[in-house]
């Protein structure tokens, strides 16, 4: 990925009866790819008794798919630049579309763990070229909104998961969270196919294989050692040494190799640009933040206040309205605003509905936390639109392939360190407030004799497990209401990175950069 394999350069002008048509295909690729990362993972109880896999067995259906989107992701501006935008693109929608065909018929696990191998590399490049393809069809004072079409697929698309996902499984098969995916795939294929100007192949360098390779193994060891961390017990075992070591060996050999190759994988020439440097920060952050709270909500929702799957995919759904009132307010102002005071305030909105979600308890009512998940979604909306195109408002077209593919990357890893995290540290607080609470539990406690007493007979053993149970449940909320305060904090030091980014209006200073 040189300096010259540009996704900008192949890109010829869209027709303006076309543009409309665009947007949709666009938009529609871009949830198709998004809502994948989230809609299984209501159904994986269900695969697991269909395919007889245990529970750190069928994990694997998520992983699959995490790491190769991960790794296919970075390589998309080289081959978009080689072999054109619309012929990647149009294969990338039938790659994707007919592994999720191939995810629905599968009948063991390891085809359903390859298929998802095969939907990720194929999906990676969705979200990227979709991203490029809107910005160039619009011009500079348009692209606030054409970013806020853009994020409605990369953000409503996890958020609608889980509900989609569950209402599917429910009453028809967690097959059709992957048959979903046809009419999608067909009708995305038809639009882009009709309305994208066909682009020319350019004689690209060749590829950096060398850095693709080690950038490829840092990401898969990553990966595989947040996934595998919390059940093996960290780094009480060898294997998460192993993968651990292999990480950071591959990230330097990337690094390394990249300051000293003549045409790196990833120029570093990117990061003389202010804005995408801040943008790729904050982008990671809100990864971490959006995809774990995804992660901790459905259990807390299912498990412990006994929501129906298809009610608490209801109850998480008010996210998505706030999302999207917030990317269509935010993409509309950004010609008029500084892009910086709208992430300004979805951070300082986000914060405070962490912040209420860290004082939730059992007792909990279904309206607070549709309030809170409304204010969760405003702030996203108001940070992904302007960020998204901040990050690349001064970015020398030359090298937006690259940026777009950076973009889509630290997204990605962002969100899987955070849901590792948040996994963790709930085992931890769940373990750390079961042992304070299990020193209140003795025959001298009034309030646990009365609550024995109300459950039955003080030697009952069913009294005990109930009073163990009760034990577990309140542990396990409190070490998730631990995840949100610290988040809540994590948010609300991330603030200052705002000052990263350059002041200024979208459509002020164009594309122009240092680097042009």
């Amino acid at each position: 990925m040189s300096s010259t394999n540009t996704i900008r350069a192949s890109v010829p002008a869209v027709a303006v009866g076309a543009t409309g048509l665009v947007t949709f295909g666009t938009l529609a690729a871009t949830m198709m790819q998004a809502l994948d990362t989230t809609i299984a993972n209501v159904a994986l109880p269900h695969m697991q008794g269909s395919l007889s896999a245990s529970q750190e067995q069928v994990a694997w259906v998520l992983t699959s798919y995490i790491v190769a989107s991960a790794i296919a992701t970075t390589p998309t501006g080289y081959l978009a630049n080689r072999y054109g935008v619309k012929r990647i693109f149009l294969i990338a929608i039938v790659g994707f579309t007919v592994a999720s065909m191939l995810c629905g018929i599968a009948s063991s696990l390891a085809e359903i763990v390859f298929f998802r191998l095969l939907q990720g590399v194929f999906g990676a490049a969705l979200v990227p070229l979709s991203q490029t393809t809107l910005l160039d069809s619009y011009p500079p004072e348009k692209q606030g909104a054409a970013m806020a079409a853009w994020g409605v697929g990369v953000m409503i698309g996890p958020i609608l998961g889980p509900a989609l996902g569950g209402w599917l499984t429910e009453y028809y098969s967690w097959r059709w969270v992957f048959y979903i995916n046809l009419p999608i795939g067909i009708a995305t294929f038809f639009a882009l196919k009709s309305a994208l100007p066909d682009s020319e192949s350019r004689r690209a360098e060749p590829m950096d294989f060398s850095g693709f390779l080690f950038l490829s193994v840092a990401i898969a060891s990553l990966q595989l050692m947040l996934d595998r961390g919390q059940s093996l017990d960290w780094f009480q075992s060898t294997e998460i040494f192993i993968e651990c070591g292999i990480a950071i060996a591959a990230f330097y050999l990337f690094i390394t190799h990249t300051l000293t190759t003549d045409k790196p994988f990833i120029p570093p020439q990117l990061f003389r640009d202010r804005n995408l440097v801040g943008g790729l920060v904050l982008i990671a952050v809100l990864g971490i933040v959006l995809f774990s709270t995804f992660a901790l909500l459905p259990p807390f929702l299912q498990r412990l206040q006994g929501y129906p799957v298809v009610t608490a995919g209801l109850v998480m759904m008010p996210r998505g309205i706030g999302t999207m009132i917030a990317m269509q307010i935010s993409g509309h102002i950004l010609n008029r605003v500084d892009a910086r005071l709208p992430i300004f305030f979805g951070m300082l909105l986000l914060a405070i509905a962490l912040y209420w979600m860290s004082t939730f308890s059992l007792d909990v009512g279904a309206q607070e936390i549709v309030y809170s998940g409304m204010i969760q979604g405003l702030g996203l909306g108001f940070i992904f639109v302007p960020l998204s195109a901040v990050t690349f408002s001064t970015l020398a077209p030359k090298y937006r392939g690259e940026g777009t593919s950076l973009f889509s990357l630290l997204r990605n890893v962002g969100s899987s360190v955070g849901i590792a995290l948040a996994f963790a540290y709930q085992d931890y607080g769940t373990k750390m407030a079961h042992s304070v609470l299990a020193e209140n539990i003795t025959p001298f406690n009034p309030a646990l004799i009365e609550y024995i007493n109300s459950s039955g007979s003080v030697n009952s053993m069913n009294a005990l497990l109930s009073v163990e149970a009760e034990l577990q449940r309140q542990s396990a909320v409190i070490g998730m209401l631990g995840n949100f305060h610290y988040m809540a904090i994590g948010v609300l030091c991330a603030i200052p990175l705002i000052l990263l980014l350059r002041p200024g209006k979208l459509g002020e200073s164009g594309h122009e950069s240092v680097m042009d």
